[in-house]
């Protein structure tokens, strides 16, 4: 064969090389929108023709296609995947069923199951849905066969009316009973769609993250653009098992106390108890605690513990809220971490509830999720004890310009005066001549006026009471009662030879 004859054939032959190719791309075409779009049928007729002329030969060669139908309608499929907290795919998925629900009110609530359109009509050898939910059934069981070298797919074909715009559903992911999983609820909102793209708005009910295609967002909303193309990837959360999995509770903080109940003046202390229950390490452990009214923190107090050996901890204060950062790391295998501290109970415990309230938060080492646990409450009963029956004493000493015994206006009060109780407290007036005593024992009380401590005043004489003319003063407490002592001086002016 020569070189003339060869060129003859390929051009010959051409035609129908261009025309296979053509075809097979329609084709190939149509199969990827089947498989990302769930197209069950289009209602299209669809032929490739041409013609093509031969040396020597007048009439063109006509060729053509055989003739592609496609008919019916195109659902639309929320296709998604359920991974563990890591965003990988679980061991096993027995037991995972996936099912799509009306959504009642603004919430998580569901209604009854969405009656989806089946895809295996009547009088079809198979059915006409795509892999792994080919009868497109509602609640789905998912398997452990992998679908394009992915497990744990789901998939829901939609209906045109379905798939209207404002259309809200409930997605809910059941884990299976047997390892203790909890239940996921995605709050789907369907867009209007443009061409074949069909936005909606994916938001976890729960709070958690949404993960799309792999990529796990912090957000509360996850917007997906193209339904049609774009999976739905799930965290199937709350797990408790071996499996590296989220947990239904991934850290737990216990507080304890060392007595049920306590006094004014007592020193208790409280055991803040932190279990790493995830599949993997917590990082920056932190605990916040708040102190009820009357209890205050011991400086330096505090001790850590991590499986019984002591890690250090840092202790930062702001009023009665306490915080401790833990400088070590919860690794998993439901390891305990210790907190320990002390604090002094005042007499304004008394006024208080006695209630503690504490809580913590950690990082995940496999996502870097913040993990959460709290309140953790305990609380101390306060009883008064001897504050119960002790009273106070209140008084002042002022100039008493009319010698009356009380102040009145334009009698100022003397300040840094002293005044002495019977067992030996020394008690100091304030800048207005003003003094108290809390916490007095009750019963018959005396109080002495230091004139040393005045100079250039005295005792001023009491025209009305003559008990009052003394520098003494008897006074009765009752238990929890008040009492008061005032005392009245006047300037001490001195006579010819420096005498008074």
């Amino acid at each position: 064969m020569n070189m003339r004859s060869l060129k003859k054939i390929i051009k010959r032959y051409a035609f129908f090389f261009w025309l296979w190719l053509g075809s097979l791309a329609l084709c190939l075409c149509l199969a990827n929108g089947a498989a990302f779009g769930q197209a069950r049928t289009f209602g299209i007729q669809n032929r490739a023709s041409g013609s093509y002329g031969t040396p020597g030969v007048a009439t063109p060669v006509q060729a053509s296609s055989p003739l592609n139908v496609i008919n019916g309608d195109r659902l639309i499929d929320p296709l998604g995947q359920i991974l563990d907290c890591g965003g990988k795919e679980f061991a096993d998925y027995t037991g995972f069923t996936v099912g799509l629900y009306q959504a009642i009110g603004s919430g998580g609530e569901i209604g009854a199951p969405i009656a989806l359109t089946p895809t295996n009509p009547p009088n079809t050898v198979l059915p006409e849905g795509l892999a792994p939910n080919i009868l497109n059934v509602n609640p789905y069981s998912i398997t452990n066969t992998a679908v394009n070298g992915r497990r744990g797919i789901y998939n829901f074909l939609l209906n045109g009316v379905q798939r209207a715009p404002g259309s809200t559903y409930i997605l809910v992911v059941n884990p299976p009973p047997s390892l203790r999983l909890g239940q996921r609820r995605i709050r789907i909102v369907i867009g209007t769609q443009n061409g074949l793209l069909l936005p909606y708005t994916a938001t976890a009910v729960d709070g958690r993250p949404i993960g799309i295609d792999g990529v796990f967002s912090v957000t509360e909303n996850v917007v997906v653009n193209n339904a049609a193309l774009n999976a739905l990837s799930l965290i199937a959360l709350q797990l408790n098992s071996a499996l590296s999995v989220c947990e239904a509770r991934e850290i737990q903080i216990i507080k304890t106390g060392d007595r049920a109940a306590a006094e004014p003046g007592d020193i208790a202390s409280y055991r803040l108890t932190i279990k790493n229950l995830t599949t993997t390490t917590l990082i920056n452990p932190v605990i916040t605690d708040s102190l009820p009214v009357g209890l205050r923190y011991v400086q330096n107090s505090a001790r850590a513990a991590l499986n019984g050996n002591p890690v250090p901890v840092v202790v930062q204060e702001n009023g009665n809220n306490l915080s401790f950062a833990l400088q070590a790391q919860i690794p998993a295998g439901n390891i305990s971490a210790l907190v320990a501290y002390a604090v002094t109970v005042t007499p304004d415990a008394v006024r208080g509830t006695g209630r503690n309230s504490a809580a913590v938060s950690a990082i995940r080492a496999d996502n870097n999720y913040t993990v959460r646990d709290g309140p953790a409450l305990f609380t101390m009963r306060i009883r008064p004890g001897i504050v119960t029956d002790c009273a106070t004493l209140i008084g002042r000493v002022f100039v008493d310009k009319n010698f009356d015994g009380e102040q009145q206006n334009g009698e100022p009060g003397i300040p840094d005066a002293v005044v002495f109780m019977d067992d030996g407290n020394r008690i100091v007036t304030d800048a207005n001549g003003l003094y108290s005593v809390a916490n007095v024992i009750p019963g018959a009380r005396t109080l002495v006026l230091d004139i040393s401590s005045l100079s250039g005043y005295t005792l001023a004489p009491n025209l009305y009471f003559i008990e009052r003319n003394s520098q003494s003063r008897l006074v009765r407490l009752s238990p929890g009662g008040l009492a008061r002592a005032n005392f009245a001086v006047t300037p001490a002016f001195k006579g010819v030879g420096g005498q008074k």
